[in-house]
């Protein structure tokens, strides 16, 4: 992994907001074909981190790159092309269409050859998020969990090397978590990098190459699931006791915390 080039990465990157630091002296990289899962308690910096590696935010200390060059320089059209993000909000103003909502992830492409898959990547992310029947509906009259999924198709028909993903399962049922989950894992084997933010320790650990656990805006630690994701740091970070099983082909981490009968 070390000799691959990243796609993105964080050179001791802080950010400081209203006098208070929010993410410190945090460096990461984020490589074609991995998925790498943020996780932490509610307020640790997962969200802000994102907003870094996509240069929607700009860092108070540090350098925050897209590829080999600092994010900050990228034109907003250029940086589209790169990556796409999706962020917690989905809220849209306008009574738009499922179908004009995912084309909105073409736009970055409307001066180029690629405008020509418009249409075939469109139709291929509402496919992925199962939002295909709703491809008419309007988007202010879907459920939450609709809407969410809807979000999703729109960064998927943006077609990036780096896809950003901010709690992405947050809204959804058992079946459409499980089914993200394998679309996220899809990607990364396709050889696109993805950075996904996920609260369900359990969910991070059977789909990521790597985790990355984010405590009061500092890297806790970073590895693999099995490496991060032990039963004294879960328990010690999150303040509730844990067990920690192994479970499948590869074993991972499954987190059970402790109940009292």
């Amino acid at each position: 992994m070390g000799e691959v080039t990243p796609l993105a990465r964080l050179d001791s990157v802080g950010l400081v907001l209203d006098g208070r630091a929010i993410v410190k002296t945090v460096s990461m990289e984020v490589y074609p074909g991995e998925v790498l899962a943020l996780v932490g308690p509610n307020g640790a910096g997962k969200s802000s981190i994102l907003s870094l590696l996509a240069g929607d935010v700009h860092a108070t200390s540090g350098t925050a790159f897209l590829g080999d060059k600092d994010v900050t320089k990228y034109r907003p059209d250029e940086a589209s092309r790169l990556r796409s993000v999706l962020m917690q909000a989905n809220q849209v103003s306008f009574p738009f269409s499922v179908w004009e909502i995912v084309e909105m992830g073409r736009a970055p492409w409307g001066r180029t050859p690629l405008i020509a898959q418009d249409d075939e990547a469109i139709e291929e992310a509402l496919s992925l998020a199962d939002v295909g029947h709703l491809s008419e509906r309007r988007f202010n009259q879907l459920s939450g969990g609709e809407r969410a999924r809807v979000s999703l198709a729109r960064v998927l028909a943006q077609r990036t090397p780096l896809v950003l993903l901010d709690e992405p399962t947050a809204a959804l049922d058992l079946k459409h978590q499980e089914s993200v989950m394998r679309t996220i894992r899809d990607l990364a084997d396709q050889g696109r990098g993805v950075v996904v933010v996920v609260h369900d320790l359990s969910v991070a650990a059977g789909y990521a190459d790597r985790v990355a656990m984010v405590v009061e805006g500092r890297l806790e630690a970073t590895g693999s699931p099995s490496e991060v994701i032990v039963a004294d740091r879960v328990s010690r970070v999150y303040g509730v006791d844990v067990d920690i099983e192994q479970v499948g082909h590869p074993p991972r981490p499954v987190v059970l915390p402790r109940r009292k009968p």
